[in-house]
């Protein structure tokens, strides 16, 4: 990933608008072990003379590894540290292939300071293409804990 986080941004400091992003180039090794840890081991992901016969015509990331980009923007960087995630919608609009750089985004949609919830819009692109959309759910973290 070529992006450094840029610091938790607490609930008091939250504003509709803001963007965290991030960018990865998604590797051969990357899916092994995505299949590794979550024993997904899809022969679309792994072979591919099994995937050259597929829909695809070649191997594909796991959708989940991309949208694992997703939660690394929350945990690392909007909201960032102490964030608890409370929900995700996604929509995979595309195939990921090993080599793809995906940019990810997110963008502050609406919040409840006093609930100190968040609702991010997420997107993630290939070559300026929509692969993922969605919006997820989050509980920020807060510098005065009740």
């Amino acid at each position: 990933m070529d992006d450094l986080p840029r610091g938790t941004i607490y609930i008091e400091d939250m504003e509709v608008g803001i963007t965290r992003h991030l960018t990865k180039v998604i590797t051969d090794k990357d899916i092994e072990m995505f299949a590794d840890v979550t024993t997904d081991r899809n022969p679309v992901h792994l072979d591919d003379e099994y995937a050259k016969g597929t829909m695809f015509r070649g191997r594909i990331a796991h959708g989940m590894l991309t949208a694992g980009l997703v939660s690394a923007v929350i945990g690392e960087q909007l909201p960032g540290h102490g964030t608890v995630y409370m929900g995700q919608s996604l929509k995979f609009l595309a195939p990921v292939r090993p080599g793809d750089e995906v940019y990810t985004e997110l963008e502050v949609i609406e919040f409840d300071r006093e609930k100190r919830r968040v609702k991010m819009d997420c997107r993630c692109m290939v070559d300026g293409k929509k692969v993922l959309s969605g919006e997820a759910t989050v509980l920020a973290p807060t510098r005065t804990p009740k």
